[in-house]
């Protein structure tokens, strides 16, 4: 993440000198019309989030874009969309918002994609179960207090990259299947189909952090992505292969303002999907899908700001942090048990979230300290570097709520200024049992984070940011589609502990 949010306050204003392009997205419904017609598109497609995470579109034809699309809005069966409504009441409106608009870099066909938001045709108004809707809630919320104008964002995506993956169960089987030719499971496989015999220069477990090519088979494929981003005006940083064997990867976005970050995510994971197709490989952000080396996190750096003031910078502060920005990670420790809900909402987000593999599992705050739940970053001694970096979300997370979530558990922090503890600055792992018991850690489980939901959401319904209903449809939807349907399927190792009883 970078250190000086003031010089990037237009974050899709990017300098030819910056990344050697330039791309300037719009701001009103006659600019979308003008490049429109500039980049000769010819189809404009309309994006919008599912309650779990995933960009769901249709695509429209020049006739049907106009000022009046902006304004009222085009229909759509919201029945048919995980999350939203029943069949009864299914016509919802998408309302594009035109500062979202890139061109596509995926399409053939000349294409504007435009990021919109949800609305009740009935009422007229956002509709509450747009996750969208929930982090402009909590921006509008953060100015409300009178505390900060500015949450900035940056989030660290991991994610594998695979050559192929094979899976299925019903009644009588169920396997998975990875392969790569990064694994190191590989070394004594004939690769005849590969070019001949077998080319070594397999990732060890834990080791592929960061070996360059010919280990790092992945490099022109992360640059190919990268560029592809900030042709879709998403700011890179830096790009690298990450921990595990078998392909993980790391590209770093420049932060940006909470909607706008959560926006980008949604491009991100976009992006690099049909790019490692392009390739003929498949991308995903499942957070463990490799048993016995590292899973994908999503380490989330948060600062507030007023105006052009750093609120978590303070001279003479641990770690040159303010009270403010402890306080902020006392709401973030307070509530991590119900953040994980949003943060690390699926089942495979618990095999992440165990000890090892620097799995941020302790709830504690250090700096430096990558085996604590929240760190300081130490890269920088400049006002603006002052940041939280929350490890414990995974890019399984849907961006708008798990980021709209943190922000609130932080304002809790800062209105209660809720003590964060002492800082942990040792190995975690390397303490006593008797210091260790004293670390709160996160659930071990989806059940467990969604029933702390279940008894401390206060935090998240200041402000109607969170209504309960979202709350209470997010819940339902979380155990009944995903808990309860893993609970009833035989798992493969159980066969190996179990059938000969």
């Amino acid at each position: 993440m970078s250190t000086t949010p003031q010089a990037s306050a237009s974050p899709f204003a990017v300098s030819a000198e910056a990344g050697r392009f330039r791309v300037t997205r719009p701001g009103s419904a006659n600019d979308v019309i003008d490049l429109v017609r500039e980049k000769y598109i010819q189809i404009v497609d309309l994006k919008f989030t599912d309650l779990p995470g995933l960009w769901q579109h249709f695509s429209i034809t020049l006739p049907e874009v106009h000022p009046d699309l902006f304004d009222a809005g085009i229909g759509f069966d919201g029945s048919s969309i995980r999350g939203f409504q029943e069949i009864h009441e299914s016509d919802m409106l998408l309302r594009p918002d035109p500062a979202t608009a890139f061109v596509d870099p995926v399409c053939e066909t000349p294409t504007l994609s435009i990021i919109c938001d949800v609305v009740d045709p009935v009422l007229q108004q956002p509709y509450s179960r747009d996750p969208r809707y929930v982090a402009r809630k909590a921006e509008n919320y953060l100015r409300q207090t009178g505390i900060a104008t500015t949450c900035y964002v940056g989030p660290e995506l991991e994610f594998f990259i695979f050559d192929s993956i094979r899976f299925g169960q019903d009644q009588h089987c169920g396997f998975y299947y990875v392969e790569s030719s990064e694994g190191d499971w590989n070394t004594g496989r004939d690769e005849g189909a590969y070019g001949g015999g077998n080319l070594g220069y397999k990732q060890r477990y834990k080791e592929g952090y960061f070996p360059v090519p010919p280990h790092d088979t992945l490099q022109e494929i992360r640059s190919e992505i990268a560029l592809t981003l900030q042709q879709a005006g998403v700011q890179i940083e830096v790009h690298h292969h990450e921990v595990a064997t078998a392909g993980q990867n790391e590209i770093d976005m420049r932060f940006a303002t909470l909607t706008r970050m959560a926006d980008n995510v949604m491009i991100y994971k976009y992006v690099c999907k049909n790019v490692a197709r392009r390739h003929g490989k498949v991308a995903t952000f499942m957070p463990k899908p490799l048993f016995a080396d590292n899973a994908s996190g999503m380490h989330c750096h948060q600062s507030l700001w007023k105006d052009d003031e750093n609120l978590f910078y303070e001279a003479s502060g641990w770690a040159l942090t303010s009270d403010l920005c402890r306080w902020y990670i006392g709401g973030l420790l307070q509530h991590a048990p119900a953040l994980m809900a949003f943060c690390a909402p699926t089942t495979n987000s618990y095999k992440r979230l165990v000890p090892g593999y620097e799995a941020p599992v302790n709830l504690a705050m250090s700096q430096r300290n990558r085996s604590a739940a929240a760190r300081i970053p130490m890269y920088s001694n400049s006002p603006g570097a002052r940041r939280v970096e929350f490890r414990c979300p995974d890019p399984s997370a849907n961006p708008y709520l798990a980021f709209a979530a943190m922000l609130m558990a932080g304002l809790d922090g800062i209105e209660n200024r809720t003590d964060p503890g002492d800082p942990l600055d040792r190995n975690i792992y390397d303490l006593s049992p008797e210091e260790a018991r004293n670390i709160r850690q996160v659930p071990d489980s989806l059940d467990a984070a969604l029933a702390a939901l279940e008894a401390d959401n206060a935090f998240l319904r200041k402000g109607d940011v969170f209504t309960e209903d979202v709350i209470q449809t997010w819940i339902e939807y979380k155990r009944k589609r995903e808990i309860d349907s893993i609970k009833l399927r035989p798992h493969p190792w159980e066969f190996y502990l179990y059938f000969d009883t």
